[in-house]
């Protein structure tokens, strides 16, 4: 029979039988599945190779006589020119299966042991925050213009530099898909570079003042605590956001609390002692310790188990509220709060060089060379000192009043 809107009315199942096609005569090859349970399905045979192969369309409930015959005439087109449905389905049903996550641990668990602590830490936030987007994607679907869009978004939020570590990181995943079989070749080749420019943003006390005043203004949450923190005390982003509960030392001495950051978490590979001034250890002494979704405490101070993620979207919001203020700040970055922190700690308050590179943890300067094989001094005191003047400045900032430093004994005893 020819089927049509008319003829399936009239079809009835013989007695005894509880499922049978009826095959259209104008088109060889597609039907329709009646079964006993009132469910009734469109479907397309054909044969490959000798075995016989069929085609699920949808529901007769879905698809209307029309809408399927004319699915089922260009399936079957696809036939007669040699291509197979079926095993192109259950292709892309693999496919599906073979995303970018799901190969993403493999390839980290590869490089854990082939790169430095550091630079371990760093493909982690490249691959599995700045490129989530790319994430639910077949590995096969990723194309160059897919990366090149990711990447362009991770240049106009954070930055080039970090666009072009992330395409790094994204290019040793790919050659890693490609080596093991997974992808014919490395789709990051040939997506451009960002040009690199060092930054010389410095902020002024006033903007500082609106910045820190504009976190008051907002909700008291992490975002609020890291970037206080950075002012405070000159930090990395990711040692303040990737900030461990294990790292704070609150009580060293009566006078000396601070934060010690182990090699792997640091940029030259070295332990590095944060001295926490006044007000930057009020910040710490307030920061509760959350609970993960089994109810164990978290070991990191932020985020949800991995660190602090959320700094985009954190800053838009930090930013739209200074505009809402009515101020107008040129484009600044959480970055350039060290340039900032270490140009005040020279110029206002003749911090020797040394003791600015230690704050900062710079591993060159007075320490490159033959000088750091030598030069073991860490200069604690002095550090501490300088912080804690640096943090009675920028207090003074924010509320107007007059501000003390501690004085601190560089014999170490504070009074």
């Amino acid at each position: 029979m020819r089927l049509t809107t008319v003829t399936i009315r009239k079809i009835k199942l013989p007695p005894g039988v509880t499922d049978k096609v009826y095959f259209d005569d104008a088109l060889p090859g597609f039907g329709l599945r009646v079964r006993a349970s009132g469910v009734h399905s469109w479907m397309v045979q054909y044969a490959i190779a000798g075995r016989t192969r069929r085609v699920v369309l949808g529901l007769l409930t879905a698809l209307d006589v029309a809408t399927a015959r004319d699915t089922a005439e260009k399936l079957l087109a696809r036939v007669r020119l040699g291509g197979d449905p079926v095993a192109e389905r259950k292709q892309a049903r693999l496919a599906a299966t073979r995303t970018f996550g799901v190969y993403l641990p493999r390839f980290l668990e590869f490089q854990k042991a082939r790169i430095k602590p550091r630079s371990y830490v760093e493909t982690v936030r490249h691959l599995e925050i700045n490129a989530t987007p790319l994430h639910d994607l077949p590995i096969e679907a990723v194309t160059r213009r897919a990366i090149a869009e990711q990447l362009a978004q991770i240049e106009k939020n954070i930055g080039a530099t970090t666009r072009n570590r992330m395409r790094s990181s994204l290019s040793a995943f790919f050659t890693w898909a490609a080596r093991e079989g997974y992808i014919d070749s490395n789709p990051v080749a040939f997506t451009n570079k960002a040009e690199e420019k060092a930054r010389a943003r410095l902020l002024s006390d006033e903007e500082l003042r609106i910045i820190w005043r504009a976190l008051d203004d907002g909700p008291p949450d992490q975002f609020a605590a890291i970037v206080k923190l950075l002012i405070l005390t000159g930090a990395r982003r990711s040692e303040i956001g990737g900030l461990m509960w294990d790292e704070i030392q609150n009580e060293i001495s009566s006078t000396l609390p601070l934060i010690t950051l182990p090699p792997a978490r640091t940029k030259n590979g070295r332990e590095h002692l944060i001295p926490l001034s006044a007000p930057a250890l009020a910040i710490v002494r307030g920061l509760l310790r959350r609970p993960m979704g089994d109810g164990t405490p978290q070991d990191h101070v932020f985020g949800n188990g991995n660190g602090y993620q959320n700094y985009s979207r954190a800053k838009a919001e930090l930013d739209a509220r200074i505009a809402e203020a009515g101020h107008s700040l040129a484009h600044w970055t959480l970055h350039d709060f060290r340039r900032s922190v270490s140009t005040a700690l020279h110029d206002r308050f003749g911090i020797p060089p040394h003791v600015v590179e230690e704050i900062l943890g710079h591993v060159g300067g007075h320490k490159g060379g033959v000088a750091g094989t030598y030069n073991k001094a860490i200069y604690l005191e002095e550090r501490r000192c300088a912080l804690e003047r640096w943090g009675a400045h920028i207090m003074e900032l924010v509320t107007g009043k007059r501000v003390k430093a501690p004085v601190v004994d560089l014999r170490g005893r504070g009074r």
